[in-house]
């Protein structure tokens, strides 16, 4: 009998997540039942978001709150091993939400599972990273929320993280000025180095952000990409133009707090600029997958965008590669490959 390896959840995180909260156990694979998929999962996606669904009661629309003791519930690519359903045959590629395992039973019957668009030669780790919701993020967010025209000014928090590190590359392309934040010095430079930011601002070693901002945009902020929330949407609020458009895809400040913090404390900015802020959510543009996709393997086979990968191997670097996110220490995309 096959037997599969899982990460559950062993405690709920306080404050930031740490790796006891995480246990790899093993148990054995029933059997598939008629109109069921075993599925072998190649790789994990690892995104900071999940780190909501870990409160108690968290609940809601998206996902139901994760359980102590059992899987974590998070976003996998994997194959068909064995199936007792025509429509999912063997070899089949699916990118599917189940848990943090090496093997998942699905009957199909999900709006995350999807099959592996046709017509794209690409790793299939970018499915999770740059042709997968962290690219179509960084796409949709510039193209229909934020309308990022040549010349402006695009500031992005969390610049060095999944969504970041492709949405500078992405304004570059459309001829604005990207302006990073980061955590420490070397993400700043390497932002800058490896990804073609104009500039970038370390939160962590300035007394003051808003000011620090206004000197890397010194013809302020037209486009505000906000990964992270918080005290650096409040400092980038500062420093908006006439008619800038905030884009709120994460907020990974709150993730792990208990409360949620303060708002910011100067949204009047907003009326007096006459700009807006919406949220970003990538899910409700599927209709143009295709059409983003392509558009994303042009750029990189153009030399124009890069694939940045945090790559672990092995279902016991779930959770510390999880915990390594909310310390800094990714670059890229966070994911973990399980077999080829």
């Amino acid at each position: 009998m096959k037997v599969n390896r899982q990460v559950l959840l062993e405690s709920r995180p306080v404050g930031t997540p740490v790796e006891h909260n995480f246990k790899v156990v093993e148990n054995p694979i029933r059997q598939i039942a008629d109109g069921e998929v075993l599925i072998q999962n190649l790789y994990i996606s690892l995104d900071a978001g999940f780190r909501n669904w870990m409160k108690e009661g968290s609940g809601d629309h998206i996902l139901p709150a994760m359980e102590i003791g059992k899987p974590v519930m998070g976003l996998t690519l994997g194959r068909v091993v064995e199936s007792k359903n025509p429509k999912l045959p063997l070899g089949d590629l699916l990118m599917i939400r189940v848990s943090w395992e090496e093997y998942s039973i699905s009957n199909g019957i999900d709006e995350w599972f999807v099959h592996l668009p046709k017509g794209i030669d690409a790793p299939l780790s970018y499915y999770l990273g740059i042709l997968g919701d962290t690219g179509l993020s960084a796409y949709f967010g510039l193209t229909d929320v934020g309308k990022l025209q040549p010349g402006e000014t695009l500031l992005v928090s969390g610049a060095g993280g999944a969504v970041g590190s492709v949405a500078g590359q992405i304004g570059k392309i459309f001829g604005a000025r990207s302006v990073g934040i980061a955590g420490s010095d070397e993400k700043c430079q390497r932002l800058m180095d490896e990804l073609g930011y104009d500039a970038a601002v370390n939160y962590r070693d300035t007394g003051d952000l808003s000011a620090a901002i206004g000197e890397a945009c010194p013809n302020g902020v037209d486009v505000y990409f906000d990964n992270i929330g918080g005290s650096l949407l409040e400092a980038a609020i500062n420093n908006i133009n006439e008619k800038a458009r905030i884009i709120l895809c994460g907020a990974i400040t709150d993730y792990h707090l208990d409360e949620p913090a303060p708002g910011p404390n100067n949204l009047f900015n907003l009326s007096k600029n006459v700009a807006t802020m919406t949220g970003l959510m990538c899910h409700h543009q599927k209709d143009r997958y295709d059409e983003a996709r392509h558009q994303i393997m042009d750029w990189i086979e153009s030399g124009q965008l890069r694939s940045i990968e945090y790559m672990s191997d092995g279902i016991h670097r779930v959770g510390p590669a999880f915990c390594d996110m909310f310390q800094g220490k990714n670059f890229g995309k966070t994911i973990v490959k399980l077999a080829d």
